[in-house]
């Protein structure tokens, strides 16, 4: 099954060894909660790192090592022909070796022989192993066959050593392995994206804000990523990791984020508005912490309205300086209960800002913000529903990108 934005896909976990076998643990379990069926195959110097139970408890599957088992299946080559993607972390330099010289004296070997999917690996090993001839050849040769090589980072190794030849984390290891089968159907395109909530300060200490957590425009950035986009990501306030490979602004307050996307927005190609943004800031800002026994027990606060950064983007001042053909999507977070009415806000939000789509979705004390999963109706200018989609946030980005493309 081929991810075409959020599908299941049968991932293939290579790990040979090398110490960085731990991190691969990291990225069988990205890829399980991201809902992908993985498949851990383990040379016989890997488990001297990584002990079968633990792999098995987080891959979910039985364990393959041995080139013999399963014969009467064929499984030294099913198992590379079922595969949507290989990926191999860590890769030594011995792996890198006999992966170029097409050697197959183990499962993994005759897997990587036997797939016609994509195949991925992140090396790990020391600067000079890294450095070497024989290692560098090796490498070029298997870019020119079209293997995807992730890393090394450079930093702290086994030891006293340091240097290039670190093992790239797994949140960029997966990242890379699913861009490598998802469509690269907005490959050349510029897209910003905002998430997060703005905060307004009180004082130096407190502020208005909201409960967003930015997980849904990370997703969104993610996902544009994946698919080949040129992402730019304005963060206010994330309580999820900012993702790699995309530019990343950080802002804290609503004018500091219409700063930000006045600067982005004039060579977008599509700009997504999914920060939550607050509406309203204090009339004052003190300089110095505000004691409640000066307060009294009641406290009254003045505050004035921020800038419509959404409607400034279609109609406002920022508007000019949008490229022609900018298509600006828009999102509505809404607490009503009811379906119809709920779907009345969101048009009535689309038509009055003037936005090409509206990503709709309702929220309350335990759904929406700070949740891993999502259920939204996508309308356009028109109000028309175009798109649902409900599950995961990253499966739910694809659904909105789907939309876009």
């Amino acid at each position: 099954m081929t991810d075409a934005g959020g599908a299941r896909l049968n991932v293939v976990v290579g790990i040979t060894g090398g110490i960085a076998a731990y991190k691969a643990v990291g990225v069988a379990r990205a890829l399980v909660l991201a809902g992908h069926d993985v498949q851990v195959i383990a040379t016989e110097h890997a488990l001297r790192f990584v002990g079968r139970p633990t792999l098995e408890a987080i891959s979910r599957n039985p364990v393959h090592t041995d080139l013999y088992e399963g014969v009467a299946e064929v499984r030294h080559v099913a198992i590379g022909q079922a595969a949507d993607v290989v990926v191999i972390a860590p890769a030594t330099a011995n792996t890198l070796a006999k992966l170029a010289a097409g050697i197959a004296d183990d499962l993994l070997g005759n897997t990587v022989l036997a797939t016609k999917a994509p195949v991925l690996v992140a090396p790990a090993m020391h600067t000079e192993m890294w450095a070497n001839p024989a290692t560098v050849a090796n490498v070029a040769l298997l870019r020119e066959r079209g293997v995807r090589v992730v890393g090394p980072a450079s930093g702290r190794l086994t030891g006293e050593d340091s240097g290039p030849g670190r093992m790239a984390e797994p949140d960029e290891i997966v990242a890379a392995a699913l861009a490598a089968v998802r469509p690269q159907d907005l490959a050349g395109r510029r897209i910003v994206v905002t998430a997060g909530g703005t905060r307004e300060p009180l004082d130096p200490v407190r502020f208005l804000g909201n409960r967003s957590s930015g997980r849904q425009g990370v997703a969104l950035a993610e996902a544009a990523r994946d698919r080949g986009a040129q992402v730019t990501l304005l963060a206010a306030h994330l309580e999820v990791p900012v993702p790699a490979g995309v530019t990343v602004v950080t802002v804290e307050t609503t004018a500091q984020l219409g700063a930000a996307l006045g600067v982005a927005a004039v060579t977008a190609d599509t700009v997504v508005m999914a920060a939550a943004v607050a509406d309203y800031r204090p009339a004052e800002v003190a300089e110095q912490k505000l004691k409640k026994d000066a307060l009294g027990a009641d406290v009254t606060l003045s505050l004035v309205r921020n800038p419509d950064l959404l409607r400034a983007l279609t109609a406002g001042e920022l508007a000019a300086e949008r490229p022609a053909g900018q298509v600006v999507v828009g999102f509505a977070a809404e607490t009503e209960d009811d379906p119809d009415e709920l779907l009345r806000l969101a048009r009535e939000k689309a038509a009055r800002k003037g936005v090409d789509f509206l990503v709709l979705n309702r929220v309350g004390w335990t759904e929406g913000f700070g949740t891993p999963r999502n259920t939204v109706r996508i309308v356009d200018r028109a109000g028309s529903i175009v798109g649902e989609a409900a599950g995961d946030k990253v499966s739910v980005a694809h659904r909105i990108l789907d939309v876009l493309v």
